[in-house]
């Protein structure tokens, strides 16, 4: 079978281009995701630096070339940007910026000798593919455990992809250093050429749909993330609070160490509403959550667990932990509700300690509310502890 390769080369080009177009479609006009919108651009740039490289021999035109090349480079950086939207930050952000304009200029300055420059841009182009690779094995970050096993069929199949250029561009770049005679011109037809053009017109397709997989990957994240996230505050949400305590129940079971649980509520929310709105309110409870975060100790479990009721999981945690975090939280809330929000903000709280006979966190919880409803009746603002707990 006969490949023409300046066909392909075109093919290649309208392919990405026709590809660049459909990816917002089928994602979304309006909602594409930072990870979709470099995808696109990917994409683009692709086609767009194919079309220049079919035009530049034509036109004799290094400018042409070097822009050619700026594209391709770019178009595989922003998968690269795209790779670390949806499998979290890699490393090698700052190299990635720098080679497109580094692709253009070794083309420029190598353009007298077509083996030098095809060799240099080749070699380029397949360290680049390689950083690809090595983003796409490094472990995902911020991802939930079963994602992240799903992840690997579309990161698999991009990887073949780009594995598999990355060893024919590294063959090119080695066949025009080596042996110029048998590569004299860009659209020469010898074998590794031909095999090169004929995969990458296979690849695009195969990289558009592991791209749409990522988009969906993603997608499926985000919505995971927000069923378990307090929209308002930040926090975990009741349901993901409960789910992530048993880890830190059963290490503690496990080491014997000691376990404290905090239930704080804000103090007269509802006349806040009443007398300031209901915007005010939420602001109150957002400042509330973010102080109540910061304040915590590293290792603590915090969510929002009812309308104003908020939880705190301490561990390695003594009877010292509850009334020092109680203490911080105050004082930041003293400093920061009235600058905010124009009033003072207080709250009542009880904590309970982990028992041998708990089930689960829900039993803490309860005594812990017992604290609190009893903090609350006897003046608000302040903490006690479970009923019959020794200091």
């Amino acid at each position: 079978m006969h490949f023409d390769l300046p066909t392909l080369f075109s093919l290649l080009a309208l392919q990405s281009l026709v590809l660049a177009l459909a990816l917002p479609v089928l994602m979304g006009w309006h909602q594409l995701s930072p990870g979709g919108r470099h995808a696109q651009a990917a994409m683009t740039l692709h086609g767009v630096g194919w079309l220049l490289l079919v035009l530049a021999p034509e036109q004799g035109n290094r400018w042409v070339g070097a822009l050619a090349m700026a594209a391709i480079a770019a178009a595989l950086s922003a998968l690269w940007f795209a790779i670390a939207q949806w499998l979290g930050p890699r490393r090698g952000r700052r190299l990635m910026l720098a080679l497109p304009a580094l692709a253009a200029l070794l083309y420029l300055l190598s353009f007298g000798s077509f083996s030098l420059r095809t060799s240099s841009s080749n070699a380029l182009f397949c360290a680049q593919l390689l950083l690809l690779c090595l983003a796409l094995i490094q472990a995902p970050k911020g991802m939930e455990p079963e994602l992240v096993r799903a992840s690997w069929r579309w990161r698999g199949l991009l990887l073949g992809c780009l594995a598999v250029m990355a060893l024919l561009t590294g063959g090119r770049a080695a066949l025009a250093a080596l042996h110029e005679s048998a590569y004299p011109s860009f659209a020469t037809p010898h074998p590794l050429n031909t095999l090169s053009m004929v995969l990458s017109v296979l690849a695009v397709p195969l990289t558009m749909a592991a791209m749409l997989a990522a988009w969906r990957g993603e997608a499926e994240n985000a919505f995971q993330r927000l069923a378990q996230t307090d929209v308002l505050t930040g926090l975990c949400n009741r349901r993901a609070f409960l789910s992530r305590s048993v880890d830190h129940l059963s290490m503690a079971r496990r080491y014997k160490e000691p376990l404290a649980l905090m239930m704080l509520d804000i103090d007269f929310l509802k006349a806040l509403n009443d007398k300031h709105g209901p915007e005010m309110g939420d602001r109150a409870l957002a400042l509330f959550g973010r102080c109540l975060q910061e304040q915590k100790r590293l290792g603590d479990l915090v969510g929002r667990v009812g309308g104003e009721e908020f939880a705190v999981l301490m561990m390695r945690c003594d009877a010292q932990g509850p009334e020092a975090l109680d203490k911080r939280l105050r004082e930041a809330l003293a400093l920061k509700a009235p600058a905010e929000l124009g009033f003072a903000l207080d709250f009542s709280a009880g904590w309970a300690r982990l028992r041998h006979g708990d089930r689960d966190v829900e039993d803490l919880m309860r005594r812990a509310e017992t604290a609190l409803y009893e903090a609350k009746r006897t003046g608000r603002g302040r903490l006690l502890a479970e009923p019959g707990l020794e200091g």
